[in-house]
């Protein structure tokens, strides 16, 4: 990837809905569509105050006349046109996910969704089968996932090259809420406030996260109960938490653990994946994105160095830049972007064959996410107890 091809014939018509001037993951989002030219942005309802998003979207290039006041109109004015979107990226918070998802389904448009997707499994159920029914594309933005060395990781542990699999240690603990943030911070009030951020806080803001690198790596490893302890530290935060402690029993004796906080005090980010085997541990940490590391018993340790030779093909494919330099969060969601853009065009020719072969976090992963919250929530509600997954 490193000459910057296109992997689309012609670019899939996007839209957003959010992700306007005061939001920070909606630069994101456009910075990832739009690098390898995958992705154009012809309409939008990207605010809440429609003059307001009207006059960014114009900034951004969308004509004025595509600049909706919301997402309701987009979807029907959109209908309506020759040229009318082919898909949409939703970045708003969090109890609006569903609503907008399901009317975007029903409209025959792909979808690209913040986690998480929904609030309840019943919810996400309901989503799953209107994107099957529709032939759409649902993309969660799992961003760390497009990271290279995943795959590596991915490809060395079906190779066994770990051994029979023990343990996996996950985690995503940073340090920023660890005192009432939100009480000046409005970009932070949502994200504490039940009515937008559905049962939990952590839980499904930041623990989601490595749990679907663990399931990306691990794909034949299934939890089958899990139990959950969750407090709020910051007490106004009640009943949501802002720590959590998740520990899982998967099929076939392996366990796992997830430490889910916004409370880890001095941590920038401190998202880390540890695969425990019988023979060998693999490690990855977000805040260094460039290296995995692989301790053989027995043998000294290894740091495997993003795009040197040495890595599997796969792991290579997504490089943007020569082995050395660094690599961080825009071009991950970029390599989740192009494959959003590989399966929607995929979708869109009826070439199934294609579409499955595409690796990206899609609906099932929204389903995940979802479901291991839910039952998270469960489990600390009935004070830390084991709940069939």
């Amino acid at each position: 990837m490193i000459n910057g091809s296109k992997r689309v014939s012609q670019p899939i018509r996007w839209a957003m809905v959010g992700g306007g001037i005061q939001s920070q993951i909606g630069y994101i989002h456009r910075s990832a569509a739009l690098r390898d030219r995958n992705f154009e942005l012809v309409a939008g309802a990207f605010d809440i105050d429609a003059g307001r998003g009207r006059a960014f979207g114009e900034q951004l290039g969308v004509a004025p006349e595509r600049c909706y006041a919301d997402y309701s109109r987009l979807f029907e004015q959109e209908a309506q046109r020759t040229d009318g979107i082919q898909a949409v990226s939703i970045a708003t918070p969090n109890g609006s996910h569903y609503a907008i998802t399901k009317a975007a389904l029903e409209a025959g448009i792909h979808v690209v969704c913040e986690k998480p997707l929904c609030f309840t499994v019943k919810e996400a159920e309901t989503l799953r089968a209107l994107a099957g029914a529709n032939d759409r594309v649902v993309g969660v933005t799992y961003g760390y996932a497009g990271h290279q060395l995943i795959e590596q990781a991915r490809t060395m542990i079906a190779a066994g090259e770990l051994g029979d699999i023990r343990m996996v240690h996950m985690q995503f603990a940073h340090g920023f809420h660890s005192a009432p943030v939100e009480a000046l911070n409005q970009a932070t009030q949502w994200r504490v406030d039940p009515r937008q951020v559905g049962p939990s806080y952590v839980l499904g803001d930041v623990g989601t996260h490595p749990l679907y690198l663990s399931e990306v790596m691990l794909p034949e490893l299934k939890i089958k109960r899990l139990m959950c302890s969750r407090q709020s530290f910051v007490s106004s935060r009640a009943p949501l938490e802002d720590n959590a402690y998740t520990l899982m029993e998967y099929e076939g004796g392996a366990m796992g653990m997830v430490w889910s906080s916004a409370v880890n005090a001095g941590s920038m980010h401190g998202q880390k994946i540890r695969v425990i085997g019988s023979r060998a541990s693999l490690e990855w940490w977000d805040e260094r994105p460039n290296q995995l590391s692989f301790e053989v018993q027995g043998q000294p340790a290894q740091i495997l160095e993003r795009g040197m030779g040495y890595l599997h093909p796969n792991a290579l494919l997504d490089d943007r830049i020569g082995a050395g330099h660094p690599e961080g969060l825009f071009e991950a969601w970029s390599n989740l972007y192009y494959r959003f853009a590989l399966a929607m065009d995929a979708a869109d020719r009826g070439d199934h064959r294609a579409l499955s072969s595409i690796s990206y976090p899609n609906i099932e992963a929204g389903f995940e996410g979802v479901r291991w919250v839910e039952r998270c929530v469960e489990s600390a509600d009935k004070d830390a107890a084991w709940v069939t997954y």
